[in-house]
């Protein structure tokens, strides 16, 4: 294990020390949730790293010592389980049949994250009435006896079933890059999150970034257009740099943060999973060697 997987799981004792304390006394330790921990990951497009952040975050907190749950909620344009390496027989919809248990669905991937697998090419929009609502609403109930923190990878975009997901959950993590039409499009998510809530807890990626620099100036732009039109300041939670060892992983079929730990975006991944349990700010990660060579040559 690297030494930042070694500063997850000592992150975790520590605050698990720190509720010990708390509970002797009476008290509820600050951060502590009593439910599992759900977020949200999603996009304003398509092909900015959605579930390839969704696949390695999950990993990353389940090599921290948390039990990990994820959902892949891209109706449509399921991947969760190809980046796994996995081929799986049941998916979410599963859930709608008589007989289909949770258990059924449910899949042991990488580092022992368990996943629910989406429906890649299902054309048809998951309109569900009533009755299928219910069903699926008490299969899915138990998800939290077997996981601390439930990761829902949504689709891309604003339909119906996007908003749904990202208003539903507590956490939602906005993945953009630095091209002006995912800015754009990361822009028209806010401005429909904000229009249905007044809750502040959508939080901004920055992916495939050169240099830190290049994340907050990202993060500024969108955040100088909300404040202007919808009144909204948005907090940036980190940056994942640009890496070939993402499109290697993609075409091994295997999570980044596996395939090599020490890469510039799996040291990226631990940090952002470091700063989602402590509640700090992201620390700088260094590119080392390679950041070298970049500025060296002018990449």
């Amino acid at each position: 294990m690297s030494d930042q997987a070694s500063k997850l799981r000592n992150l975790v004792e520590e605050r698990a020390d720190q509720e010990a304390q708390a509970r002797q006394f009476g008290e509820l330790y600050f951060g502590t949730a009593k439910e599992t921990r759900v977020i949200a990951i999603t996009s304003g497009k398509g092909g900015v790293g959605k579930t390839n952040l969704a696949v390695n975050l999950a990993v990353a907190l389940q090599l921290s010592g948390k039990r990990v749950m994820l959902i892949d909620a891209d109706i449509g344009m399921a991947n969760v389980n190809l980046l796994m390496g996995a081929v799986t027989n049941r998916s979410l919809l599963d859930l709608l049949k008589d007989g289909v248990k949770l258990e059924d669905v449910v899949e042991n991937g990488v580092a022992g994250v368990k996943y629910i697998s989406g429906v890649a090419g299902f054309e048809a929009t998951l309109n569900l009435n009533r009755a299928e609502q219910k069903k699926l609403h008490k299969k899915l109930g138990r998800c939290s006896e077997m996981a601390d923190i439930i990761i829902i990878d949504t689709g891309a975009g604003l339909n119906r079933n996007v908003i749904e997901f990202i208003l539903a959950a507590e956490e939602v993590l906005l993945i953009t890059t630095p091209e002006p039409t995912a800015i754009a499009d990361a822009y028209a998510v806010i401005k429909a999150y904000s229009t249905y809530t007044d809750r502040k807890n959508i939080k901004i990626v920055v992916n495939r970034i050169r240099d830190e620099l290049e994340c907050y100036e990202v993060a500024d732009k969108i955040n100088q257009t909300t404040k202007k039109f919808l009144n909204v300041a948005v907090d940036c939670l980190g940056y994942i740099y640009e890496d070939k060892i993402v499109r290697e992983a993609v075409q091994s079929q295997e999570p980044f943060l596996i395939l090599n730990q020490n890469s510039p975006a799996s040291r990226c991944v631990i940090e952002l999973a470091t700063v989602l349990l402590s509640g700090n700010r992201m620390e700088s990660v260094s590119k080392g060697w390679r950041g070298f060579l970049d500025r060296l040559f002018g990449y």
